[in-house]
C-alpha cells in the first residue's frame, strides 16, 4: 500500500535528478522519471526509506511528447546553400 497518492502537478521537476519529485516524511524525496511515466510506471519511490507514493498522471502527456519531438523534426525546413 502506497504512502499517499499524488497528482503529477503538485509534484516538481528537479533538472538535477532529472526526475519528478515529491518530499517525503523521512526529509528526503520521493523520486520518478519522464521515461518510467512513459513505460506507465506510477510508482515514485524514496531512495533512502521504504515509502512510495502512487503517482497520477495522464499516460498520454508523456507517450505525446516523444512523438511530437519526432513529427516537428520531420517538418522543419533545411537551408539549402
Amino acid at each position: 500500500m502506497s504512502y499517499d497518492d499524488v497528482e503529477i502537478e503538485d509534484m516538481e521537476w528537479n533538472e538535477e535528478l532529472q526526475a519528478f519529485t515529491y518530499p517525503c516524511p523521512c526529509g528526503d524525496l520521493f523520486q520518478i522519471t519522464k521515461d518510467e511515466l512513459r513505460l506507465g510506471e506510477e510508482i515514485a519511490r524514496c531512495p533512502s526509506c521504504s515509502l512510495y507514493i502512487t503517482v497520477i498522471y495522464n499516460i498520454e502527456d508523456f507517450t505525446g511528447d516523444s512523438k511530437k519531438s519526432v513529427e516537428q523534426s520531420k517538418q522543419q525546413p533545411v537551408a539549402v546553400a
